[in-house]
């Protein structure tokens, strides 16, 4: 894990690797739960007897689902201190390569791709994620996370 305390050290990780957090398995009760908590009950994600003979040949994981996973994941990989407020400014240039399939590990690889100034004394920080599914040639997820810290 790395460590930034304070604005000084958040603008030094521009350009910095932070590697890759550890696996999540995917598991039908994950996605029933985001199921409920989005509204989104498509059968894809929702339903293993249909989804068994639909064009995955079971269920998948919602693409917003593990792309929920980017904060939990990034904080394996990143600590920042020494601010008095982290803002999550949006995302840029989501994708969702591969599906999900229930029983699937995905993990998050992340770097930073630049770190700016912004108004009130703070910082912008712009990260790319790709989540990697294990065994798969192409992501579940590519996306740029922009947060925003303030002292």
């Amino acid at each position: 894990m790395i460590t930034a305390n304070g604005i000084e050290e958040i603008r030094a990780l521009a350009g910095r690797d932070l590697g890759t957090s550890e696996w999540r398995t995917v598991t039908q009760d994950l996605i029933d739960t985001f199921a409920e908590v989005s509204g989104d009950h498509q059968w894809i994600h929702t339903d293993p007897v249909r989804a068994a003979a639909g064009p995955f040949g079971r269920t998948i994981a919602h693409g917003y689902m593990t792309l929920s996973w980017g904060i939990p994941m990034l904080a394996e990989l990143l600590r920042v201190t020494g601010v008095g407020m982290a803002l999550n400014y949006g995302l840029n240039k989501v994708r969702f390569p591969a599906p999900v399939p229930v029983g699937g590990r995905v993990r998050l690889r992340a770097s930073v791709l630049e770190v700016t100034a912004v108004p009130r004394d703070g910082v912008q920080m712009v990260r790319a994620f790709t989540f990697e599914l294990e065994g798969a040639p192409k992501p579940a997820c590519v996306a740029e996370s922009v947060t925003r810290y303030y002292l």
